[in-house]
């Protein structure tokens, strides 16, 4: 359910498949969402499923009613093996519940039996401590002499071999913020590090709580806590906000490239090495932080604008060579079939563009083409194969910034006739119509950028050839910049693309020019 709210049925139990879904759902470390049903199954003993975010529904485990459970009534737990860990109400060698575990993949024991002196009838969650011990309690059992014979319920732990660890109360924040932190063992020595980085101001508060400090430098990852010599490890990735991390370099250095986010990995296409034009495509998964090689583009260009429609990563115009010479050529790629196909060629030859998408309508604005710093705008339609000219820029530039804030283009910064001047249009979809809005105050041309959380985000690039490292994010809304943590690596003419909530920005050079400077292979994020 969305917030405004749209509610969307992910699945709908049979019974076969389970019924009475119970005790909620949680979030594996795998992204998919896990949970029990109290009947139903193959036994009407109920089961353990697994939704993906789509709805993709599996049944993991039928409980066959007697010797592994009956009536799992509660969520599960993830604990920091791996497992999922849950209780039955009945069933069992006295038919008194059980606590079993089960993997993602569906692999199920039972651990446990109650045979009432142990406790009956577990009637909660499963919760693991940070001593890494598992604890729970049950409706019945325990001591038989009270509750008319049958035990008024247990409180019990359940070690398994799970080792401690400590546990974020806030798994995301800005430097300076402060985190509280959950463990054993804590001392006044305790060193507490955010990904690698050293905490300096903690406070402790007896030997099971510390309060950290967000450290400047530090980037998302786990949390350590050392004391003497034994280190404990957050379950949780803290997020820190306004920051910069980094990738795996590019296998091949590239700047001018075609980038785009599809189905989890980001395509980086085309663009200018040190050498020469290249079509190689670069395939980047930031779940592994690993490269591999798809498809190489038929026809290598650099400068071109790039889209994503439909799980479609269209490479728009460009230059197919290294002294400018513009293409109004459109080269699709299918990330599925690892194939490449030519589409309607784009009425105005140019590179050093930008493209937006809007409703499935990709918008190229800008760019160089027999004339330098166009002012054109043009809108492919990907169903149709067709294109139309929309109306142009109030001003002509090259290596614009651009994205859809809402229901408004933005087109920030790029080069001008003669220098980069920070100019920032906004178009109206509805109207056809471009209007003046805020300068940037850091003019610049060829950066990194991409839409996050509602603004256009703008890092790096090029003033008249002198890098930047300057991040700022633009708000439509407030119509005003906002300056953000400076881009570790200075680079014009990176390739960009935004997923997982984060902007990703390769390679790039140090001139901004084919065959001239440094060309990078570094992979810088940013986490706003």
């Amino acid at each position: 359910m969305t917030p405004s709210p749209t509610v969307t049925v992910l699945h709908n139990f049979t019974g076969s498949d389970g019924s009475q879904a119970d005790g909620g759902l949680i979030q594996a470390s795998d992204g998919n969402f896990y949970g029990v049903t109290f009947t139903g199954g193959s036994a009407n003993a109920g089961v353990v499923f697994k939704v993906t975010p789509s709805g993709t529904y599996t049944v993991l485990h039928n409980f066959n009613g007697t010797s592994d459970g009956n009536g799992p009534a509660n969520s599960l737990v993830q604990a920091t093996d791996g497992k999922l860990y849950g209780a039955a109400w009945t069933g069992g060698s006295s038919n008194l519940g059980t606590i079993f575990s089960i993997t993602t993949s569906g692999t199920f024991s039972v651990l446990l039996n109650f045979n009432g002196t142990n406790g009956a009838n577990p009637g909660s969650p499963l919760k693991q401590n940070t001593n890494g011990i598992l604890y729970g309690d049950t409706y019945a059992g325990g001591d038989l002499s009270l509750c008319s014979s049958k035990g008024c319920g247990v409180f019990y732990s359940l070690n398994v071999g799970l080792g401690p660890f400590v546990s974020l109360m806030t798994t995301s924040g800005k430097v300076g913020s402060q985190v509280e932190i959950l463990g054993q063992g804590f001392s006044a020595s305790s060193v507490v590090k955010f990904n690698g980085v050293t905490a300096t101001k903690v406070t402790l508060t007896g030997t099971t709580f510390l309060l950290a400090t967000v450290p400047a430098g530090a980037t998302d990852g786990k949390v350590t806590v050392t004391t003497g010599a034994t280190t404990l490890n957050s379950r949780q990735t803290f997020i820190v906000h306004n920051s910069w991390g980094s990738g795996k370099a590019m296998p091949t250095p590239v700047m001018f490239s075609a980038a785009g986010f599809v189905n989890g990995k980001v395509y980086v296409v085309g663009g200018a090495s040190s050498s020469g034009l290249i079509g190689t495509n670069q395939a980047y998964n930031p779940s592994t932080n690993t490269w591999a090689t798809a498809a190489t583009m038929p026809i290598p260009v650099y400068g071109p604008a790039s889209a994503v429609v439909n799980g479609i990563l269209y490479v728009i115009g460009g230059y197919t060579t290294t002294s400018s010479t513009p293409t109004g050529m459109v080269q699709a790629y299918n990330p599925v079939t690892n194939t490449w196909t030519t589409k309607a060629a784009m009425p105005t030859a140019r590179g050093s563009t930008a493209a937006v998408v809007d409703g499935g309508l990709i918008y190229v604005i800008g760019g160089n083409g027999a004339t330098l710093r166009l002012s054109t705008v043009e809108k492919y339609n990907p169903a149709a194969n067709t294109w139309t000219t929309e109306t142009p820029l109030l001003v002509g530039k090259s290596e614009p910034s651009a994205g859809l804030l809402g229901s408004t283009i933005v087109a920030a910064d790029g080069y001008t006739t003669s220098q980069d001047t920070g100019d920032n249009e906004s178009y109206n979809v509805s109207t056809n119509k471009w209007s003046a809005v805020t300068k940037d105050a850091t003019p610049r041309n060829g950066s990194c950028y991409g839409v996050l959380s509602g603004q256009l985000y703008v890092a790096g690039g090029g003033d008249n050839g002198a890098q930047k490292n300057v991040t700022e994010s633009f708000s439509a809304t407030t119509n005003k910049w906002t300056t953000q943590a400076a881009m570790p690596q200075a680079v014009i003419a990176p390739g960009s693309a935004v997923g997982n909530g984060q902007l990703y920005c390769f390679g790039g050079s140090s001139t901004g020019v084919a065959l001239q400077g440094t060309v990078y292979s570094n992979v810088q994020i940013y986490q706003p």
